[in-house]
């Protein structure tokens, strides 16, 4: 029979603690990325502006960019949970009414008059859409300083002015996701 020394079980216990770690830094690695598509996934899903790169309207944007205090902050929050499920639904309603017209559009026979009225109700909900953005702004327009209420105006511009085609048929500026 073969003995194993007290030199070789502490190696084997040293080399089994080894692979539990890795086996758990591992784990958690995959934990982490899977979590970050999740967070990716829904933030992806919330209503972005197109200025300067995507700047999401969030508390942390308006503190860090327009420099709320905590009197503007709390506006902007009771603002904010107002209009961002509302504006959101809308969104989800005209990305269904999108999916629903392409699935027509790519039918064989498509029916022009079901196409109408699926161009109709997501024009309707566009400007539902912008009654909400209004007023949004128009609350937090409120509690702005003249330097804030500047870049308030800098930030909301992409959603309410559009920049011309380049002529490669690619517009910018439209200021929401999917719309």
């Amino acid at each position: 029979m073969h003995y194993i020394t007290q030199t070789a079980m502490n190696k084997i216990k040293l080399l089994t603690w080894a692979v539990i770690l890795l086996v758990v830094l591992n784990i958690t690695t995959i934990s982490t990325i899977l979590y970050h598509n999740y967070t990716e996934n829904v933030n992806s899903k919330t209503i972005v502006l197109n200025t300067d790169g995507n700047n999401m309207l969030t508390g942390r944007f308006f503190k860090q960019t327009l420099g709320f205090n905590q009197t503007q902050m709390n506006v902007f929050r009771e603002a904010n949970r107002e209009f961002r499920p509302k504006a959101n639904g809308i969104i989800l309603q005209i990305d269904s009414l999108k999916n629903e017209m392409f699935i027509e559009l790519k039918k064989n026979k498509s029916d022009t008059v079901r196409l109408n009225t699926l161009s109709t109700e997501t024009g309707t909900l566009h400007a539902e859409l912008k009654r909400e953005t209004n007023r949004f702004y128009l609350k937090i327009k409120t509690v702005c300083t003249p330097r804030q209420l500047e870049q308030l105006q800098t930030t909301f511009t992409p959603l309410f002015q559009r920049e011309p085609c380049n002529g490669t048929g690619k517009c910018q500026g439209n200021g929401f996701r999917n719309q």
